[in-house]
């Protein structure tokens, strides 16, 4: 599955259809921010406890990838933060419990690495506790060094 589009937090550029009429889009307006909201913030550990302002301003400041069923519900979102040159970070990959198990997530990730693959970056990255297994199939690897990484603060947003 490939896609050639034009980065941008704002341009509804990229939807690719999926199996059994699974859809991803990349248009802001469909997204149900409410949502993708109560899922982070009471279901994602990542995120529990986010408020609606925190996941509303990082979506603003985003790439971000509804995942949408047939009768057009989000069912799943993703974000990517990056500058579209060098560096990118893919986070809040969800999708609902009840499409759990179905191979939404490894859909998701894998249009998400072939979006982000013309670009070049010198880093796309992650951080994941339980879901190695998914995003080695879509080609990430384990930080050859992440005794190199640092990181600023450690409050969730």
């Amino acid at each position: 599955m490939t896609a050639s589009v034009t980065v941008s937090a704002s341009d509804p550029g990229l939807r690719v259809a999926l199996h059994d009429g699974f859809v991803v889009d990349t248009d802001r307006s469909r997204l149900d921010l409410s949502t993708v909201h109560e899922w982070l913030s009471t279901d994602a550990f990542w995120a529990l406890g986010r408020s609606f302002e925190a996941v509303s301003r990082a979506a603003d400041a985003s790439i971000n990838f509804g995942v949408y069923n047939t009768e057009g519900d989000q069912v799943g979102y993703a974000r990517v933060f990056t500058d579209g040159v060098t560096f990118g970070w893919l986070c809040d990959v969800y999708i609902a419990r009840p499409f759990r198990g179905c191979g939404l997530g490894t859909a998701l990730s894998s249009v998400i690495v072939e979006m982000v693959r013309p670009l070049g970056l010198n880093r796309f990255m992650l951080s994941t506790v339980d879901a190695h297994e998914l995003y080695s199939q879509v080609g990430f690897i384990p930080f050859p060094d992440p005794q190199k990484l640092m990181m600023l603060g450690t409050k969730k947003a």
